[in-house]
């Protein structure tokens, strides 16, 4: 089974007509995709009845909850909490509505370029399996020394031994902070796919004043789209029982679009999108 979805759900103009208040895009979002990423949720920790507003909003819709950056290293500046317990704590108490609907799908570990396979990273991440109380957890790596010929096999020996689930990723191939595609399930239930574009230039322009306009500026052709839809068929073959497709190139708005055509690719039911109003001057 393939599921297909965009990170959140406001920043997509393409989806909506001109003037739709963002009180009802969550609902709008969901006509259009299953699947949704809240990225909301890794720059602070929500309350817990955002998440009920959530669900309420749109009854039919799965997420993938970002884990909040002071979890991941990506933190700077004095932590809100006392100690990591208290962050866990914290975390896990607001969204206990997810859990308890059932529409959680995975809490994502994205972890930054830094966090490279070292005995001590290791070390961090079972102590996370630990504090995340059997959810079900997904790894994005973001440093290419856990990809290296030498250690694959034992980076994904333990994600499946850990019982992580393996975020495979698109996105430029340069350097160590990028990582290769790798189509290898890890997960008996669930393998994810995140595809952040394309785009060299903008990827590398982390000093940049515009770089998070400009770092997921890609729309992705309908022959890019063509092999990762073959690889789809890849992972199934692998034993992927289900596999979730986010799309994370939104910062020229072709994330909904790309999406779509992947849906219409994969002979699923896609929406079409609604008239723009035209911009003459």
């Amino acid at each position: 089974m393939i599921m297909i979805g965009l990170t959140g759900w406001g920043d997509h103009p393409k989806l909506y007509p001109p003037g739709t208040p963002a009180r009802e895009k969550l609902a709008r979002y969901a006509d259009y995709f299953p699947l949704v990423e809240v990225d909301s949720s890794f720059y602070a920790v929500l309350g817990e009845a955002t998440y009920r507003k959530w669900l309420e909003e749109a009854p039919q819709l799965i997420f993938i909850l970002k884990a909040y950056r002071g979890m991941t290293g990506h933190l700077r500046g004095k932590n809100p909490y006392p100690d990591a317990d208290a962050m866990y704590r914290a975390y896990l108490d607001s969204i206990a509505p997810m859990v308890e609907s059932g529409r959680l799908k995975a809490v994502m570990f994205q972890f930054p370029p830094w966090f490279d396979c070292t005995a001590e990273h290791v070390r961090q991440l079972r102590a996370i399996k630990q504090r995340m109380q059997g959810l079900p957890l997904a790894i994005e790596f973001r440093h290419r020394s856990w990809y290296a010929e030498d250690v694959l096999e034992e980076t994904l020996g333990f994600l499946r031994l850990e019982g992580w689930i393996h975020i495979i990723c698109d996105e430029p191939q340069i350097g160590e902070g990028s990582v290769p595609v790798v189509l290898e399930p890890t997960h008996p239930e669930l393998t994810l796919v995140r595809l952040h574009g394309r785009n060299t230039g903008g990827w590398l322009q982390s000093g940049s004043p515009d770089w998070r306009e400009t770092r997921n500026l890609y729309c992705y052709s309908s022959e890019e789209l063509h092999e990762w839809g073959c690889r789809l068929d890849t992972l199934l073959e692998k034993g992927a029982r289900e596999v979730g497709m986010i799309f994370n190139n939104n910062s020229g708005g072709d994330a909904a679009p790309n999406a779509l055509e992947m849906m219409k690719l994969r002979g699923m039911t896609a929406g079409e999108l609604p008239p723009q109003q035209l911009d003459l001057f």
